[in-house]
């Protein structure tokens, strides 16, 4: 029997508790991990206060890393002993996005990793990045995922670009990162300034106070020979959705992320028109959106921006540093180390 934090109903931060769990024997194309670390996501956030209504007993947390440590029948892709790393969609493996919500989840619509031993499809996971600890590749699968294939993948980002990011969460730094090692520009905003000055540090050629600079989209577009931003990561949704469309050039992108600062609202559409803006919704990303991350991480040495550890059996303080938004960063869980 083994550790796990499950949710019970009605669900809260109050309501995460502990359990034990009997590791299941991988079957046929599955294979056993020990998972060593996990991190936090808006998403396992908005599971367990019950805002996506988890099932009774679900035990949350989208990623996970750890060791491989019983392969079952037919298993090809690893074997024992090797560090892996779990895929946000495990079903959607690549090419078009599946349109089955979050059924297949982990921490949503199907257990997550909450837990010291989990059994998954071996299509489910992918190998982490060599030289990576398990906290730092327990940072990628949703919000490095997100990130590249906000910027990579849809945006075709390349030298030469200007990127917009929004404060100091985990997609935000991964995407000022990646802007970074490709060359491009970046412009970033937060209602810190000692969180701007951090950034600046991280790579950030232009630092914007939303609180000091409420017209904070037009202040980023004059940064810009080209009349605005080449792509903005958004981050906010509704709430920030007119300053993004603002601060983008003729022809810009937006990437539609996150819905921290609403989920409905007032949109402009037709300046979004006006310029021909590209505006392109997404959640996350395929298993081979992840391979890709992961091979270009071995090329380029970007390492995640880590806030701080909690213990498994302080998932619920965990959450709650993560509600008062002092983090910067990613902030992890040590799965295996709990008592």
């Amino acid at each position: 029997m083994t550790n796990a934090i499950r949710i019970k109903l009605p669900a809260s931060l109050d309501s995460l508790t502990p359990a034990t769990v009997e590791p299941r024997a991988p079957r046929r194309n599955e294979v056993l991990v020990r998972v060593r670390a996990s991190s936090l996501n808006y998403h396992d956030y908005a599971v367990v206060i019950g805002a996506l209504k988890p099932a009774e007993g679900r035990i949350p947390m989208s990623d996970g890393a750890g060791d491989v440590v019983a392969v079952g029948d037919e298993v090809t892709l690893f074997k024992v002993g090797d560090k892996v790393l779990s895929t946000f969609y495990p079903t959607w493996l690549d090419g078009e996005p599946e349109l089955n919500g979050f059924a297949s989840v982990p921490g949503d619509g199907i257990d997550g990793y909450a837990r010291e031993f989990a059994t998954v499809a071996e299509t489910a996971l992918t190998k982490m990045p060599a030289n990576y600890g398990y906290d730092e590749a327990a940072t990628l699968s949703c919000a490095g995922v997100t990130a590249w294939r906000a910027l990579v993948v849809n945006g075709g980002l390349k030298a030469g670009d200007t990127v917009l990011v929004q404060g100091t969460g985990g997609v935000s730094i991964f995407a000022l990162q990646l802007a970074k090692l490709a060359g491009a520009t970046v412009i970033a905003t937060s209602s810190s300034d000692e969180k701007l000055e951090r950034l600046r540090k991280l790579g950030a050629d232009h630092l914007i106070n939303y609180k000091s600079v409420p017209e904070w989209g037009a202040a980023a577009a004059k940064f810009c020979d080209r009349g605005g931003v080449d792509h903005v990561v958004e981050i906010g949704g509704a709430g920030t959705m007119p300053q993004s469309i603002r601060a983008i050039r003729a022809g810009g992108h937006i990437a539609l992320i996150g819905v921290l600062a609403g989920r409905e609202g007032v949109i402009p559409t037709s300046e979004l028109m006006r310029k021909q803006g590209r505006m392109i919704g997404l959640t996350v990303g395929s298993r081979r959106h992840q391979l890709d991350l992961i091979r270009a991480i071995e090329v380029n040495g970007l390492r995640p921006v880590i806030d701080s550890s909690f213990p498994l059996l302080a998932l619920g303080d965990a959450f709650r540093h993560q509600a008062s938004g002092q983090h910067f960063g990613k902030i992890c869980v040590a799965v295996s180390d709990a008592a």
